[in-house]
């Protein structure tokens, strides 16, 4: 099975299998849920797999870094950009720039302490961020004590939930920015050559001249910065806060950069391909909302289908450090 799935992917690049699967997933479920095919719901599971997709960003990074790097901060950090972007702008419009820098900052400076941890303490990423998370969600209870005073500034919800251009969401627009920007940065860019190079082998690529514990600390902070953007924008569509709103999309990040060919174990994938596992898995939730699955088994079909990719895919490895 497994020399099967390589021999496909050596044939048809990742994300291109990943959008062909999205595309045949929304086709057939026209048949099985009759009036689910159609623009509106294109654009609609565009616009939700939008918000998965930005979150994801940084985690494509972190795996792509390999050394089993997984941000399980993600989730935590979401919640605190949306809180925060939330409390800041109180609703005036005037501050949303402000909270916007405030918010990425905040992001990239606990990404950043993920990554000195991973780089300079030796502590595992699965360890540090899942622990990270912890500190994060206290912070929140303290900073809010349970109170989520605020309003969401109402140009946030006309740039990013409602038609901007067309029929297009401002989302949209923001996540296919974003691809060509990552496409950039990890193709175009000493940093993402260094990245790929320290997660196919950390050893090689630190005998190379590669500053490895530097590339390690930019890439969490790049997560943490990402992770604090998709709450930001996350917040235009939800027009509210709650204390767990980033929770639900940690695993999906995970999954979506997987979907999309993302190696596990590093040095090998792309975020094109992530975003099209986004819009893998956002079809397979609407069109199982469509079908009206009860949400346990929701739960269950979306956990299998994880548990399912992640033995067809984590099983793909080479000579790591």
């Amino acid at each position: 099975m497994n020399t099967s799935l390589n021999r496909i992917r050596s044939l048809i690049p990742p994300p291109l299998i990943a959008l062909m699967l999205a595309v045949f997933l929304f086709v057939f479920g026209g048949v099985l849920a009759p009036g689910f095919t159609n623009p509106d719901q294109a654009v609609n599971i565009a616009r939700l797999a939008a918000f998965l997709g930005i979150i994801a960003a940084g985690q494509t990074l972190v795996i792509i870094s390999g050394g089993e790097g997984i941000d399980l901060s993600s989730g935590a950090l979401v919640t605190l950009g949306a809180i925060l972007t939330y409390r800041l702008t109180g609703g005036d419009d005037a501050m949303i720039l402000p909270a916007l820098l405030l918010v990425l900052s905040v992001g990239a400076l606990i990404g950043a302490l993920n990554g000195i941890g991973i780089a300079f303490l030796g502590m595992p990423p699965l360890v540090i961020t899942l622990g990270m998370a912890g500190v994060v969600t206290g912070v929140i209870y303290f900073y809010t004590q349970g109170q989520l005073i605020g309003r969401t500034p109402p140009a946030m919800g006309r740039w990013l939930s409602q038609a901007l251009i067309g029929p297009i969401p401002g989302v949209i627009i923001v996540w296919v920015l974003l691809g060509l920007g990552m496409w950039v940065l990890l193709e175009r860019t000493a940093f993402g050559k260094q990245l790929f190079a320290i997660g196919i082998n950390r050893t090689a690529a630190r005998l190379s001249g590669v500053r490895v514990n530097l590339i390690v600390v930019l890439t969490y902070m790049l997560s943490g910065a990402l992770a604090a953007l998709g709450g930001f924008v996350l917040l235009g569509f939800t027009q509210t806060v709650f204390l767990n709103l980033g929770q639900p999309y940690l695993f999906p990040s995970i999954a979506a950069v997987v979907v999309g060919g993302t190696v596990l174990a590093g040095g090998k994938g792309s975020y094109w391909g992530t975003m099209a596992g986004a819009l893998v898995l956002q079809v397979i939730n609407s069109l199982l909302l469509a079908l009206r699955v009860e949400e346990a088994f929701q739960l269950i079909i979306l956990g299998t289908i994880l548990l399912v990719l992640l033995t067809m895919y984590g099983r793909q490895r080479s000579v790591r450090q």
